[in-house]
């Protein structure tokens, strides 16, 4: 089981990496616009995030609901966001800084909101 929990973490780190990548790659655009990677890495975070989740709930440790309900609402929205506007030649700076920033704080929440109870 501990196998599978750390090639779902790998996945899921590879997928923020992806979107981040993606995110990366619109910076110097004149007209920002969602891509593949970004698609891609948000879709695979989240569902490599839901199946981590589920491995977590079937093992001995604890599980932080909170931090995972945040990360869960966040992941949502930022898919959401990156699937509305995949089709679409560009998108306004303010939603494109707005994914952006919505990556991070995922990113900051995964890493900085210790994973034990308080």
């Amino acid at each position: 089981m501990d196998i599978l929990r750390q090639v779902l973490l790998f996945v899921h780190i590879l997928g923020f990496a992806a979107l981040f990548g993606g995110l990366v790659m619109q910076m110097r655009a004149s007209d920002k616009a969602v891509n593949g990677l970004m698609r891609d890495g948000a879709g695979t975070a989240f569902l490599a995030g839901l199946a981590l989740t589920g491995v977590l709930e079937a093992g001995d440790g604890d599980v932080n609901h909170a931090k995972i309900g945040v990360k869960l609402v966040i992941g949502l929205v930022i898919l959401g966001l990156v699937m509305a506007n995949l089709r679409k030649p560009k998108i306004p700076d303010g939603l494109f800084y707005g994914i952006l920033a919505l990556t991070l704080i995922n990113i900051g929440v995964a890493i900085f909101w210790s994973s034990a109870h308080a």
